[in-house]
Parts: structure tokens; C-alpha cells; sequence
């Protein structure tokens, strides 16, 4: 499956381990990353969650070839249905701290999954991207919502409109990321701050969260599942499917036609 857990000293550890696909994310994956945070969030002995990757990769995004045989709202099925809304779900529902340590790329849903951590903590050498529009997709996971709060309308359609990559300083400077720190530190600070939890009283740490999210948590359910919806209209759209077989012809779309 490619998603490793262990729990250790109050730190549930979820791990993306598929290196030699760029971490890419495939339905099974998401299911597997949707049951770790669910198992993580129902264990007492567990007091906060780590989310990372491999050294050098976060995640490259979706497995296309596996995405596209299994897509979401196959069969005239809902988008919540699916399983990427079960992990989005799953992370969104977490009462309990999640810490994301990134290294390397962190793309499309590697983006914006870390909008929703409570710590985000990028390597020097991050590459973030959310490349929805040239997919012939639209953005995801809330991100039509939370992008232009954080970073403002102009640098929200730089990245969501052109789908402009950008680093770990600019992770830092519209507040997707905590801190900046070498590539071999990550994991290990991330775990330190993980590990802070055990020491706070644990049920003034989950209504604290609650209480962070609460003010616009129902808007951002209706933003996700408005998303979800029209993202799988997109999917069978003549601009994605020009798009998915560019990609996989390994050429530059044409879109001129559209």
C-alpha cells in the first residue's frame, strides 16, 4: 500500500513510502492514509500525528495512471464518496495535533493537505505546487477558500491560476509552513514538537484545535464538496483529457483549440 504507521511515544508517524513512484498517491493510498489518521485520532495512548514522506519527496501528487483508471465519481458516485475525500475527511475530522515535516516536492494535493496540518515544517529544498488549471482541473481541498486568505487574491491566482511553483521561503512568507530548516533536520524537529504534546493536557489541546476551526468550518465543508463536484466534471472535460494525454505522450498540451 505504501503508507507505513508506528506509534512511539505518543506520536502516531504516518509515512508516504513509495519513493520509486515520487511518492505518487494512488486511491489505495488515500484509503490507507484516511484509515491511519482515523486509527491515530481513536488511540488514547496517541497524543499527536506526524505526517512526512521520503528524503528528497513529499509527494509527487496523484498517481495519473491510477487516478485516471479509478477517478473519483466513478460509476455516478458522490464525490464524498470517493476515496481522496475519505483522506481530506479524515485530516480535516483529526481532533488531535498533526505535524507535517516536507522535503523535496510537495505537489497538488501535496500542497494543499498541508493547508490543513496544524505545523507545517518544509526542508530547504521544498518545491510546492498546485498545477490544477493546467490539468484542465480545478483547485481542491479547500484551497479556492484558504489560498487567498493566507497569501492574498494576487499571489493566490499566481499559484492557482498560473500554478506557479514556489519554494520553502515563500512556503514560510504566506503561511503554509512554520519554519525553514536543512533537509536532514526536518523529521526530527517536526517529532520534537510532536513529541511537546505529551506534556499538555490533552483534552485543552482538542477543544483548543476545535475552536481554531470552528469559525468557518462549515463554509469550508461546502467550498470542499463544491470542489470535489466540479473537480470530477473537469475530469472529462476535452481540455483534461488533451492535458492527461499530453502528459502522458511526455509533450506540451495544446489547449488553442479550446
Amino acid at each position: 500500500m505504501s503508507i507505513r504507521t508506528a506509534t512511539l511515544d505518543g506520536v502516531a508517524t504516518i509515512e508516504i513510502a513509495r519513493p520509486e513512484k515520487k511518492n505518487a498517491l494512488t486511491v489505495a493510498m488515500y484509503q490507507g492514509l484516511a484509515d491511519a489518521l482515523r486509527a491515530a485520532n481513536a488511540d488514547a495512548a496517541v497524543r499527536a500525528v506526524l505526517v512526512t514522506g521520503q528524503p528528497g519527496i513529499f509527494t509527487s501528487g496523484n498517481d495519473l495512471e491510477d487516478f485516471l483508471k479509478n477517478p473519483p465519481g466513478a460509476g455516478g458516485a458522490s464525490f464524498e464518496r470517493s476515496a481522496v475525500a475519505q483522506f481530506m475527511f479524515a485530516l480535516l475530522d483529526c481532533e488531535k495535533p498533526v505535524i507535517a515535516a516536507v522535503t523535496g516536492a510537495a505537489i497538488g494535493i501535496g500542497t494543499t493537505m498541508l493547508l490543513h496540518c496544524d505545523f507545517v515544517f518544509v526542508a530547504d529544498d521544498a518545491k510546492l505546487a498546485m498545477p490544477f488549471t493546467g490539468l484542465g482541473l480545478v483547485p481542491e481541498f479547500g484551497s479556492s477558500l484558504l489560498v487567498p486568505q493566507l497569501m492574498g487574491q494576487r499571489r493566490a491566482a499566481e499559484k492557482l491560476l498560473l500554478g506557479e511553483p514556489f519554494g520553502a521561503e515563500a512556503a514560510v512568507e504566506c503561511g503554509i509552513a512554520n519554519a525553514v530548516l536543512p533537509a536532514p533536520e526536518v523529521v526530527n524537529h517536526a517529532r520534537r514538537v510532536a513529541a511537546r504534546f505529551n506534556s499538555l493536557p490533552p483534552s485543552a489541546v482538542r477543544e483548543s484545535k476545535r475552536l481554531l476551526l470552528a469559525p468557518q468550518r462549515e463554509q469550508l465543508l461546502r467550498i470542499i464538496h463544491t470542489e470535489g463536484e466540479l473537480f470530477i466534471e473537469r475530469l472529462h472535460s476535452p481540455e483534461a483529457k488533451e492535458a492527461f494525454q499530453a502528459f502522458f505522450e511526455k509533450r506540451k498540451p495544446d489547449f488553442s483549440k479550446f
